[in-house]
């Protein structure tokens, strides 16, 4: 499916098209059009692959989607919704919706004992088209709500005011456009090495190479469904991964860390004679299968009979082995006869490279046979529904190559074995798949929050949450005994739901392993150990019991905490517990995507208990849509984020909170004007006696928003603590007074700056990065701020390396009040 239908809203006898277009070998001629699952009477509907409706009626809101089909099958697109409004009704309301900020922590509590303050914002939902509005053909999107005005208020905080702006009024306005991009590396699953300037294929069509660390960058097309990425190995030392990336239709980028296999060392094999080459025999396991080549199956390209040596590499991937889904392709899907995309569970898969023994050329087979041990198959109800599969590297999906039927056969003397046999030919380079189509379907509600508090306004979008669907031994359900298959889905405003096998008899039937990443940074998940505590978990007893959640680390304390593991136990219609999540039937994907945070959901939560972050207009990092143009915004620009820290080194016995405060400097329209603050504890330095040290982000200087003037921002850095500046990086001292003005720096209890316009680096103590995604820009100059380099990354505090400015702290005697804390009570004094 290439174009798909874009939801739309319209006043009640207004007119509406939507449209679809399939692409496919022979042309696909027939489209259907279904309303709310309902196929649409001929009459209401124009053969073709538009649909218009004319003189709309309340009743005909709802979902939209449409099926393409051609003698190759079928295939259905995403669904778009229509809503229709009565004549009257306002499709963006001026009200803002309620929208919390955390406020700084000197400032005083409201009467509820709450330090959040309503900002408001308007949803970013679409606004009523008209006549002239595109129609959803694969023009430019029409008209959303946004902001239409903003205010400034001064909240009163220790001993000043603080400025805040905060939404007024909503009202329609042209959409945005954010980029949509996914970025991430590509490594070796065995050894961590990168590829190097491989190849990244979208669909057919080449779309760029690796970088020198394995680096890539994505832009996602223009409404895209599914992004089918290929990666290719230039000196072919690894299988081509084909990798569905999960990404942010709202904008900005998405992390994701792919995995290669390495391809199996090659035999020789005699082509004249008959060989059998084994699938999975690795880690003194019996083997899944075998792969059987008859004498003469190996042809040249043209047809010609090979019957030399053949350079044999069969590379198989074990589900047996739970540490190889990550390196697995595709995300084990296939289109059913009715054209929907519906889950397989995998037994393993296979790549084949046959190339001539003295010239290397590729070769193909005729029909070979794949023999499958009938004990490797764990659920008996598998045996009769086994199927061959192989990838299509364009779509990302399975299709199937044959059935595999039962026929006996002894290998060995002393046992005999039952196999399930399949026959192929192998006429390209494909992944194939011995697999099952599985309809024992539920979806996992799962949620990220920004902290242990886990507040319904402080949820983390864009977070990657995957999930390994596991089958556990009889009686051992930490111990599973293989993976079936895996999902990544992108977390929203309202957390993910993401799709995994169940079983209403056995709740251990099946098993699910849980991870959540952020920029390539894990989240923590909540803890098993020494008790399950419903509350923190977030699924109330009994059902939280049958679950069986345990956390990565539940019997070993050494291991990570950023996973955890539960039973997937399909809800009982019939049980009051289970009718409220985490877990929900297949065809409960709305109710799973709209439950409130109240209801039962699973957790993960970032660990940065010691960050603070204030912007004086407002901004949500994960959701780009929120951005609004104006002087005093922190990200001026929208397409482009550049991030900036200071390296602050400390000597003093315990960790120090260290602020920055940025207000502007050189610009007339904000020109001592707040930005905002940032508030950061510093981190110990392992290797260094009474050392920490602190990576502060700041304001950059540059254009503001309306890109015809440089501010230079005015950064202030205070740590809070008895502390005193000892030393200054002499070429960052040296830079500051070859660009003037230079700011005053007489207090010895901090450290002040005019922001150098520059991208500096390690030598100045600055570390500077820029990307379309806010926080990815920040995890990698934090990354390299802590390295102490400009293009390194670490999670280990180097203190005594890269660093702008030293403090030296000690205790202060009891009742005198810091620095720090006299800019906050007397800051005029101060």
């Amino acid at each position: 499916m290439v174009l798909h239908p874009k939801a739309q809203v319209r006043v009640a006898g207004q007119d509406v098209t939507f449209c679809c277009k399939a692409s496919g070998t022979p042309v696909p001629k027939k489209y259907y059009w279904y309303h709310n699952g309902t196929l649409l009477e001929r009459k209401a509907r124009q053969p073709g692959s538009r649909l218009a409706l004319r003189g709309l009626a309340p009743e005909q809101a709802g979902t939209y989607h449409c099926k393409a089909s051609s003698e190759a099958g079928a295939i259905h697109s995403a669904p778009a919704q229509l809503t229709v409004l009565a004549q009257g009704q306002q499709s963006c309301g001026s009200e803002p919706e309620p929208s919390l900020v955390e406020l700084p922590s000197e400032c005083p509590q409201d009467a509820t004992g709450s330090r959040y303050y309503n900002v408001g914002r308007c949803p970013p939902s679409p606004c009523a088209g008209g006549p002239a509005d595109p129609s959803g053909c694969g023009e430019a999107s029409g008209h959303c709500c946004g902001v239409r005005r903003m205010e400034l208020r001064e909240i009163p905080c220790a001993g000043s005011l603080l400025p805040l702006m905060v939404v007024a009024e909503c009202g329609c306005g042209p959409c945005a456009q954010p980029r949509v991009l996914v970025q991430g590396r590509v490594t070796a699953a065995d050894t961590g090495e990168p590829l190097r300037f491989g190849h990244i294929f979208l669909g057919g069509r080449k779309v760029g190479f690796t970088g020198y660390k394995g680096s890539f960058t994505i832009e996602v097309p223009p409404d895209t469904q599914r992004l089918v990425a290929r990666f290719v190995d230039r000196q072919q030392r690894f299988v081509d991964t084909i990798r569905v990336l999960p990404f942010d239709r709202r904008g900005g980028s998405v992390y994701q860390e792919v995995k290669m296999l390495r391809k199996k060392e090659p035999v020789d094999l005699d082509g004249s004679q008959s060989n059998a080459i084994p699938l999975g025999e690795a880690s003194g396991r019996e083997p899944v299968g075998e792969l059987v080549l008859p004498a003469g199956a190996f042809l040249r390209p043209s047809g010609e009979v090979f019957n030399g040596t053949v350079r044999a590499s069969v590379t198989f991937l074990d589900p047996r082995d739970v540490g190889t889904a990550s390196a697995a392709s595709s995300d084990l899907s296939f289109t059913n006869a009715e054209g929907e995309i519906v889950p397989l569970r995998t037994y393993g898969m296979f790549s084949v490279d046959f190339r001539e023994g003295e010239s290397g050329a590729a070769l193909q087979t005729g029909p070979v046979q794949v023999r499958m041990d009938t004990s490797q198959v764990w659920m008996p109800e598998h045996l009769e529904k086994m199927k061959l599969w192989s990838l299509n590297p364009e779509t990302g999906l399975w299709e199937e190559e044959g059935v595999l039927r039962p026929a006996g056969g002894s290998r060995r003397k002393r046992e005999e074995r039952t196999f399930l046999v399949g026959n192929l030919e192998i006429r390209e380079r494909r992944l194939f798949n011995l697999d099952v189509p599985e309809d024992r379907r539920c979806f996992v509600k799962v949620r990220a929050y920004s902290n242990e508090k886990f507040n319904p306004y402080e949820q983390l979008e864009g977070v990657v949450i995957s999930l390994i669907n596991l089958e556990p031994q009889p009686g051992y359900p930490t111990n599973p005994r293989a993976w079936g298959r895996f999902d990544s889905v992108v977390t929203g405003p309202n957390g993910a739901c993401l799709p995994a096998f169940c079983d209403s008899q056995r709740p251990d039937a099946y098993s699910a392993y849980v991870t959540a990443t952020l920029g390539g940074e894990e989240l923590e998940a909540v803890a098993s150990s020494p008790k399950l505590n419903p509350n923190a978990i977030g699924v109330s007893q009994p059902y939280l019991g049958k679950l069986g959640y345990r956390r990565s680390d539940h019997d070993d304390p050494d291991l990570k905490k950023t996973a955890f593991q539960i039973n997937v136990a399909k809800p009982d219609p019939n049980n009051v517990d289970e009718t409220n999540g985490p877990i929900y039937s297949y065809r409960s994907l709305e109710e799973c995507e709209q439950a409130p945070a109240s209801a039962n959901h699973l957790r993960f939560y970032r660990v940065e208990v010691d960050k603070y972050e204030y912007n004086v207009v407002p901004f949500k990092e994960s959701d780009l849509t929120s951005w609004t143009g104006d002087y005093l915004s922190w990200w001026p620009n929208p397409q482009e984020f550049r991030a900036c820290f200071i390296k602050v080194q400390i000597e003093g016995p315990q960790e120090y909170m260290v602020r920055s405060r940025n207000v502007g400097g050189s610009h007339p329209r904000t020109r001592g004007r707040l930005y905002g603050l940032r508030d950061t504890r510093s981190v110990r330095d392992m290797q260094l006696q009474s050392t920490s040290g602190a990576c502060v982000e700041f304001k950059c200087s540059g254009m503001l928003f309306d890109q015809s003037l440089v501010d230079r921002t005015l950064v202030s850095v205070v740590p809070q603590g008895s502390c005193r500046r000892t030393a200054v990086n002499g070429l960052l001292r040296e830079y500051l007074s070859r660009h003037p003005p230079l700011a005053d720096n007489n207090h010895t209890g901090a450290f002040t700056m005019l922001a150098p316009a520059d991208p500096l680096g390690h030598n100045y103590g600055i570390y500077t990065v820029t990307d379309q995604n806010p926080r990815l820009a920040k995890e990698i100059a934090i990354g390299r701020c802590f390295d102490g380099t400009s293009d390194g990354f670490s999670r280990e505090m180097k203190a005594d390396a890269g660093t702008a400015v030293t403090f030296a702290c000690q205790e202060r005697p009891p009742g005198r009040e810091s620095f720090f804390q006299r800019l906050l009570t007397a800051p005029a004094e101060a």
